[in-house]
């Protein structure tokens, strides 16, 4: 069986790490067992997946076991994508319906998805180290988007890297569902909690407050 080639493109395919990507010895470890363990999966940094002048940026955290890190495709194959596609396709950010597979997957309008993490850290935690090792590559993505208004940030980890890569301060700028935070860009972050399959099942989530993130951020960029 291949390994899965899915179409993901970076908005800077320089700015991203390579499939052997060194940087993180504790995420190389997972992904050289993951490669003997399941060789078809995709066991590498995911890339983000972008339109091609983004005006919306949306950042995850990391890969998941059954999703990207699999498919090799932002919130493609686990719990959390129907969720994620549903309400992007429903807002008219994306086009197609979702089924899990990379194949016929949804394309994105108008948006990037990009996760602060490229790499699958173990049990979704990565370490603090690992986190700011890859902020270059959220960094650099962003930077290459000059149509960018509004970031998503998905989850507190994912908000406090974007954070740091647009030049806000933490203290002042807190996470908290639907909670917003104008950067010194000018760009607009809004936070969500993160659509993970625990969060839906614990109602921390549901889909009406998944879908006021959107609503909102679709509200600030027709109002520029």
């Amino acid at each position: 069986m291949e390994i899965a080639t899915p179409t993901a493109a970076a908005p800077s395919d320089t700015a991203e790490p390579s499939r052997d990507c060194p940087r993180c010895p504790r995420l190389v470890g997972v992904r050289e067992s993951l490669r003997i363990e399941h060789p078809a999966w995709w066991n590498a940094p995911v890339a983000p997946l972008a339109d091609a002048d983004p005006w919306l940026a949306i950042i995850g955290l990391a890969p998941g076991l059954q999703g990207a890190n699999r498919t090799g495709r932002p919130f493609t194959g686990d719990r959390s994508g129907p969720l994620f596609w549903d309400t992007l396709i429903a807002a008219g950010l994306a086009e197609g319906s979702y089924t899990g597979k990379v194949d016929d997957a949804p394309a994105p309008k108008g948006i990037a998805i990009i996760n602060a993490v490229r790499c699958l850290p173990p049990e979704n935690k990565p370490t603090p180290e690992e986190i700011r090792t890859c902020r270059p590559f959220l960094d650099a993505d962003l930077a290459a988007m000059p149509s960018l208004r509004v970031v998503v940030a998905l989850g507190a980890l994912a908000h406090q890297s974007t954070v740091k890569v647009l030049g806000g301060r933490l203290p002042k700028a807190r996470f908290a569902h639907l909670a917003e935070h104008v950067m010194p860009s000018g760009i607009t972050l809004i936070d969500s909690y993160h659509c993970s399959r625990y969060n839906q099942n614990t109602g921390r989530l549901t889909p009406e407050m998944f879908a006021a993130v959107f609503a909102r951020a679709i509200e600030l960029r027709d109002a520029a």
